[in-house]
């Protein structure tokens, strides 16, 4: 299961994982799980998070982690920046969510700039429609007005699913 991969990735508490290598990395995260909610958040990511916990792994996830009264969007790219591992649950509607393709966009950043490790979960999806934004993930962009503003974000966001879904990681279909 993914939270064994993680473990092994990381240490078994936050108290334990040595500074970073790489000058002013500071990880107040283990683990920063990326979803997006409508999809899997009462079911997988809710099991995750929880074993997770169990196992003495300190994970972000956006509804418990997030002070009140800050920014939604800043909180998130903080916690990014913090975390040693992110877990990215891509899921069908992933990429209908722009804010899950703005932590996509900062979680390959930290993975290119920090060696951020990255382990993505395919959930119920093909790794392939999302390497090559096909299905869901083509829907999610084929409508015009929605990002007539953000030619560079869109070309970012694919790049960012391209080169995620070109990691090794987790598929989930039919289990």
């Amino acid at each position: 299961m993914a939270f064994l991969a993680i473990e092994n990735a990381s240490s078994s508490s936050s108290s334990s994982i040595p500074p970073s290598s790489t000058p002013g990395c500071k990880y107040e995260y283990d683990v920063f799980l990326s979803f997006r909610g409508t999809d899997t958040r009462n079911n997988f990511t809710d099991h995750l998070y929880d074993r997770l916990k169990q196992e003495g792994i300190f994970t972000f996830r956006d509804n418990e982690r997030l002070e009140q009264g800050t920014e939604i969007n800043l909180g998130l790219l903080r916690a990014i920046d913090e975390s040693k591992i992110a877990v990215v649950v891509l899921s069908k509607q992933y990429a209908s969510s722009s804010w899950c393709l703005i932590e996509l966009a900062k979680i390959v950043e930290c993975m290119v700039k920090k060696k951020l490790t990255v382990l993505p979960v395919f959930h119920y999806v093909d790794p392939s429609d999302v390497r090559s934004q096909r299905g869901s993930f083509a829907e999610a962009f084929a409508h015009e007005n929605r990002f007539k503003d953000k030619i560079d974000d869109v070309k970012t966001w694919k790049a960012a699913l391209t080169k995620v879904a070109n990691l090794s990681g987790w598929h989930l279909k039919d289990k």
